[in-house]
């Protein structure tokens, strides 16, 4: 059953996505869960700072459950992006540290996820992107956050061919942050989360809110196009076609 793990440790919030035999792949009440927990460790003074993780060892987030997708219709784009928005802003409004621990696969809106947290941990078997036009779904938001890290050229080729970027490659292009063995990654990802915990929080978390600021005009006009681009995509339903197909193998 997916779920979303959440825990305090030693003054460390950690969300887990929990659904492994799906690459972690997150549906809408998971996504619903983690808006709310983000919003709740950021008013927690208990809480220092936040990890964001998958469970296990293949992967962080491979994306929208695709068993929703096969079933959604034009009419459930609004809401889907609805919670999307809001759990994307939450990342974006948590005045803590939020630090992505990568465990493997980290692709769709895990991606995004994880490019919204303030840093990446990974180890070298990581694969990250955003293949979404491989699965028959419209890039959009992620278009737009990839493009602020990576600029046209590198966002075009990515959105296009859908390829993941190996650890090494998404390192040198400045999608991760440090690269570690498996084994050290979360443990490396809550060390770095109590140092920047540790520092001045009214400078920290005023710069959290500048990096937000100048985020959010673009994010909400990429949600904004995607409403309209993804209801004709559902309403044409290529989406749930290629979805349906790929739960049917799976299921084979």
């Amino acid at each position: 059953m997916p779920s979303l793990d959440i825990n305090v440790a030693d003054g460390i919030g950690i969300i887990t996505l929990n659904n492994p035999d799906a690459l972690n792949a997150w549906t809408q009440d998971m996504q619903r869960r983690m808006a709310s927990a983000l919003t709740e460790f950021d008013a927690d003074p208990g809480v220092e700072a936040v990890i964001i993780t998958g469970e296990g060892e293949r992967a962080f987030c491979a994306g929208q459950d695709l068993k929703e997708v096969a079933g959604f219709t034009e009419d459930s784009v609004e809401e889907w992006l609805g919670i999307f928005y809001r759990v994307y802003d939450a990342v974006l409004s948590c005045s803590k540290p939020v630090i992505a621990a990568l465990n493997g696969v980290t692709a769709g809106s895990g991606y995004q996820l994880a490019l919204l947290c303030d840093l990446r941990i990974a180890h070298p078997e990581v694969r990250i992107g955003q293949p979404e036009v491989k699965s028959g779904i419209p890039s959009i938001t992620g278009l737009y956050l990839t493009s602020q890290s990576l600029g046209h050229s590198k966002t075009a080729e990515m959105m296009l061919t859908g390829r993941l970027l190996d650890a090494d490659e998404a390192k040198q292009l400045g999608l991760i942050a440090e690269l570690h063995p498996a084994a050290d990654v979360l443990p490396r990802s809550i060390e770095l989360a109590r140092e920047l915990a540790a520092l001045p929080k009214h400078a920290f978390s005023s710069t959290k809110r500048r990096i937000r600021d100048t985020l959010m005009p673009g994010l909400e006009e990429a949600f904004d196009a995607a409403l309209a681009i993804d209801q004709q995509a559902y309403g044409d339903g290529e989406p749930q076609r290629t979805a349906g197909d790929f739960v049917s193998k799976k299921g084979a």
